[in-house]
């Protein structure tokens, strides 16, 4: 599933070709994705303006002339393609089987959400009622607002019996994160995905909330991770897990503590490890992850 900084950088794609313009024509291809479609979707939509464009957790928010906003998921593998005007009087971009929703602008672009296997999500939402949107009541700061800070994070663990892998992966907690970059951060701040996440205060907090931005903030730069549905807004493969340190790479060398060997004699090599938590692979060191 394309995490946040796949969302994000999906989002600022979409942006340059959306802020300001109009939705001429939108056409809808199916009754529904994961859920139905809203009545009259594409009716609703078509002759609105796109006032701006942002992102909540991994949900893309489009702000309309009319105060409604346009929520869309991406679910497991759900795409945002931009098809230029000038590929479109050449015929040379045909609609897909999986093209479930095009959008079609003043300037003649094409913005088609594709998603094979259905698990994408799109809703029209009064603005007023935005924060009180089911898929969205409750969430966590954004953890790269001002908002997400050391002591707010060790606030939101207090009392937590669970694993601090389990708790980050709370939208309650922290809104976006999932799984790949909960395991890199993680592996930053050198804290075991099996602590108790009530342990995580003080220093601890402190640590992870600088390594939980350091590592999404360099996926973003990079244009998100390539995973193998996952593409940009304009068709480019992002490229970041080429610096994964821990996730994927079970069986393989820590980094880390090869550096520290490297400084002294005779350690031995210390490899990466994999555990299932709820349900989902965890990548850590247990040397130096603690």
């Amino acid at each position: 599933m394309p995490e946040l900084p796949e969302v994000e950088t999906v989002m600022r794609g979409l942006r340059v070709r959306l802020d300001g313009r109009r939705l001429v024509k939108v056409t809808q291809r199916r009754a529904n994705l994961r859920f139905p479609f809203p009545d009259k979707f594409a009716e609703r939509l078509t002759g609105r303006r796109v006032e701006s464009l942002s992102r909540r957790a991994k949900y893309i928010l489009m702000q309309l002339d009319d105060g409604q906003v346009l929520l869309c998921h991406l679910g497991m593998s759900g795409r945002m393609i931009i098809i230029d005007a000038k590929d479109l009087k050449d015929d040379a971009a045909p609609w897909e089987k999986h093209d479930h929703v095009i959008f079609e602008t003043d300037q003649g672009d094409e913005i088609r959400f594709n998603d094979a296997r259905r698990f994408g999500a799109m809703d029209l939402i009064d603005g007023d009622e935005l924060n009180a949107h089911k898929l969205l009541k409750g969430i966590g700061p954004e953890p790269l607002s001002n908002a997400f800070n050391g002591p707010e994070l060790a606030r939101r663990l207090e009392g937590k019996r669970s694993p601090i892998k389990a708790a980050l992966l709370d939208q309650k907690v922290v809104a976006g994160l999932g799984n790949i970059y909960v395991c890199e951060a993680l592996h930053i701040a050198a804290l075991s995905p099996k602590r108790q996440a009530y342990t995580v205060q003080g220093q601890r907090a402190e640590r992870l909330v600088a390594a939980i931005r350091d590592v999404l903030g360099r996926a973003i730069e990079a244009g998100g991770s390539s995973l193998r549905d996952y593409v940009q807004a304009d068709g480019e493969l992002g490229y970041f897990q080429h610096d994964w340190v821990v996730y994927g790479r079970e069986g393989e060398s820590c980094r880390r503590c090869a550096k520290e060997s490297d400084a002294s004699d005779g350690k031995k090599e210390v490899l990466i490890q994999r555990l299932v938590q709820s349900n989902r692979s965890t990548f850590y060191c247990a040397s130096c992850q603690r």
